[in-house]
């Protein structure tokens, strides 16, 4: 493995990834743009090719515009057609299919209200190219059979008789985790079972020119629950296919499902089954190896929230990790991963499962906005019209930058927004300091926004303000990175 001698002889990494889905690219990307030596590797010879995690939540499009990525995500994607519902072939109704046909265009507080469509394997690429154009590492066709750990490390062992060694390791490897059945922790923290005993399959597929056209999502409804949905994938040429079935003889469930012959599907690109299932892992840390996306939840599909919930999971742990690694905070900050996160990943499968069930629709909660860790182990305080917790809303700057342009990037972000109250001294190089006007989403106060996003401290004066900072070690060890 080469390309894997190569990585040994550069250096131990500082945290192995392992997995190179979308929580895998986004941990290791956030660890990158910090400073940290991120090593992912994948089992695979190559990405992920399909489509299945293909919604990208409003929230999420926030995280990936912090990670650099938001300009091509928006440019690759497209907000989601109405869906056009058929029966004894012909169209006999509509149907918003991800709750927000209604909300109208961006605002000041929310650039992006909508969810946008783009297939996973775009996503992960879009990913991916960002990662390895900030130096960052990822070795395919490494597989991961076994690891251990002590004291200082973790020791990945791999199935050509390698090891690889690093004071963290993340598993990002999905919801068969070998990372986690290696560490013995058990997939019971919600029901563990099937949302239906149901099988389904999703496939990526090109049609016959003229066959369906692409300014609709297709739905065919069919008897005893049964159901086939077709979508245009933005950027593409295909069609998501989703059935319930356990046959993966696509054309043939296309026929079977839709008024199209299978000649109609002129080829599958890629196809895959599963049993909608909603479980959570009991534990999201065990000692130095932590657990993210799949890996430590699985959702239903429905609601679109399995890969999303996956990519905050990695935003959250990222600016941990680098806050350990980079500026020397205790590492029991690292504990507050599974305290935020866990509540956050058993209410999503909660949402989830209920949608599937057809016992919620999609809405606001699906969108994410509304997500945050008030009461949390790193939430103080509240100011004007914000409480410790809460998402940090975007907004305009007189000089044309938004507040989400001062956010941008590895660092914190502390906000003196209408208010002349004295700021203790600042010394810590990981935060940046601004004195804005008045600001209703906010109100008048002192916020301290986290490096995902979030209001971390707030209050009238900043009384206590340093006592926090203090939380999140000091200045780094050297310069970080650009871009």
């Amino acid at each position: 493995m080469t390309e894997l001698n190569s990585v040994k002889e550069s250096g131990a990494p500082d945290v192995l990834v392992v997995g190179a889905g979308p929580t895998g690219l986004a941990l290791a990307l956030d660890l990158t743009r910090r400073g940290v030596r991120a090593l992912l590797i994948e089992r695979a010879d190559t990405l992920f090719p399909g489509s299945r995690g293909k919604g990208l939540q409003p929230r999420t499009l926030e995280v990936l515009d912090d990670l650099g990525v938001g300009p091509a995500v928006v440019a690759a994607s497209a907000t989601a057609p109405l869906g056009r519902i058929w029966q004894d072939a012909r169209p006999v109704g509509e149907r918003d299919m991800l709750g927000d046909a209604d909300v109208g265009g961006p605002t000041d507080t929310e650039p992006y209200p909508r969810a946008r469509l783009l297939p996973q394997w775009r996503t992960q690429q879009i990913l991916f190219e960002r990662l390895t154009g900030l130096g960052g590492r990822v070795v395919f066709g490494a597989e991961l059979t076994g690891l251990d750990q002590d004291a200082v490390g973790v020791s990945a062992h791999l199935a050509d008789g390698s090891t690889l060694h690093a004071p963290y390791l993340v598993a990002a490897d999905g919801g068969r985790s070998a990372v986690r059945k290696a560490l013995g922790i058990a997939m019971t923290g919600l029901t563990g079972e099937t949302v239906t005993p149901a099988p389904m399959v999703v496939a990526d597929v090109r049609l016959r020119p003229g066959a369906l056209d692409r300014d609709h999502w297709h739905v065919f409804p069919g008897e005893g629950g049964g159901f086939a949905a077709l979508c245009p994938l933005p950027g593409t040429d295909d069609y998501q296919v989703v059935a319930r079935t356990d046959d993966l003889d696509i054309p043939a469930v296309v026929a079977a499902a839709t008024h199209l012959a299978a000649r109609d599907v002129t080829e599958v690109r890629w196809a895959s089954d599963f049993r909608p299932r909603a479980a959570m892992a009991d534990r999201f840390r065990a000692g130095r190896v932590l657990l993210a996306g799949d890996a430590a939840h699985v959702h239903s599909p429905a609601g679109g929230q399995g890969l999303n919930t996956s990519v905050q999971d990695a935003y959250n742990l990222g600016w941990k990790l680098g806050q350990v690694l980079r500026h020397g905070a205790d590492p029991a900050l690292l504990d507050t991963y599974e305290q935020e996160r866990q509540p956050v990943a058993a209410h999503m499968l909660g949402l989830s499962t209920r949608i599937h069930r057809g016992e919620e629709e999609r809405g606001a909660a699906t969108r994410q906005l509304g997500l945050g860790y008030r009461g949390g182990p790193l939430s103080e305080g509240s100011a004007g019209a914000l409480e410790a917790g809460d998402r940090a809303p975007d907004g305009p700057l007189p000089d044309g930058r938004r507040l989400f342009d001062l956010f941008r990037g590895p660092h914190f972000t502390l906000l003196a927004i209408g208010t002349d109250a004295e700021l203790p001294p600042i010394g810590a190089e990981f935060v940046h300091v601004h004195r804005i006007d008045a600001y209703a989403p906010y109100g008048k106060g002192i916020f301290l926004v986290r490096p995902d996003g979030y209001v971390g401290w707030a209050g009238e004066g900043a009384r206590g303000l340093a006592g926090y900072l203090a939380r999140f070690g000091g200045p780094p060890a050297g310069p970080l990175p650009c871009g």
